[in-house]
């Protein structure tokens, strides 16, 4: 493997896109299971499908129109309910099947042999080119740039919206920012793990990350660094035994979650009585 890693430039790429993904999901996912967030970032990163569609109908870089579409929808889904006395969950189920179906007619009105989506639809690490490569850098880059600027408030928004308010911290404001890191980081990681396994990639690294540890900077560092690693391991199983990479990838981080929760409680025990010891 390490060796395939060194002589092939796919494989290369394969790492630094595995790398950036782990990034967005220690940042996103973290935001997301946190605020409830986690079947509206479905909803997202399904509508974006439109968007990847309406780029190969129109000749553009589907990646670029993927990200509008991605941007828009949750845009929408953060405002409308307010004006329009809707709730969240329907105008995300409205918006997650209108983006599939747009998606499919875009390609479908595509001149010429209709395109091979599996790699965004189920994911492949193993195809990012270069210049998806650079997409994924800047959008990561911006990810983490939002997310540092707002770190601080953030952190007292996520678990308590009103005392937030009171502290004299622009809520509204706030919610825009998260709302704008949630597309941009989902679109990251649809060509890891594809736009149906998406949700998957971001919450499990994270929900591992909690149950180790309450300090929420060590749940975002822990979720990254088990991200990467569900997606080298995966990424070794998918080059070996030649199955996508985005189902190996969930495959794995699914067994080992399940390993987590079954073990909860002996993990507990181990830590009071470590406590214990120290006192």
């Amino acid at each position: 493997m390490i060796s395939a890693i060194l002589e092939y430039s796919f494989m290369r790429n394969a790492v630094l896109a595995a790398m950036l993904a782990s990034i967005v999901v220690g940042i996103i996912g973290t935001i997301a299971i946190e605020k409830k967030l986690i079947s509206m970032s479905g909803g997202i990163a399904h509508a974006s499908f439109g968007g990847i569609g309406l780029g190969y109908f129109l000749g553009i870089e589907p990646i670029l129109t993927g990200i509008a579409f991605a941007v828009a929808s949750s845009l929408l889904i953060s405002k409308m309910p307010e004006k329009a006395k809707m709730k969240a969950d329907t105008i995300t189920g409205i918006l997650w099947s209108f983006g599939m179906a747009l998606g499919i007619l875009f390609i479908s009105l595509t001149p010429g042999y209709m395109p091979d989506m599996t790699s965004y639809l189920f994911g492949n690490i193993l195809s990012v080119k270069n210049s998806y490569l650079y997409y994924m850098a800047a959008f990561t880059l911006v990810v983490v740039i939002l997310f540092a600027m707002i770190y601080h408030h953030l952190m007292i928004y996520l678990f308590d919206e009103e005392y937030a308010a009171a502290r004299g911290i622009h809520t509204g404001l706030l919610q825009t920012v998260v709302f704008l890191i949630l597309p941009i980081g989902i679109i990251v990681l649809i060509k890891v793990v594809g736009i149906i396994l998406t949700i998957s990639l971001m919450t499990i690294p994270v929900s591992i990350a909690k149950i180790l540890f309450r300090s929420v900077r060590k749940v975002i560092l822990f979720a990254m660094l088990f991200a990467f690693g569900f997606s080298m391991v995966g990424l070794t199983i998918s080059y070996y035994v030649n199955i996508p990479s985005g189902v190996a990838i969930i495959v794995l981080s699914t067994l080992v979650y399940l390993i987590f929760m079954a073990t909860h409680g002996q993990l507990q025990n181990i830590k009071h009585s470590h406590q214990k010891h120290h006192l």
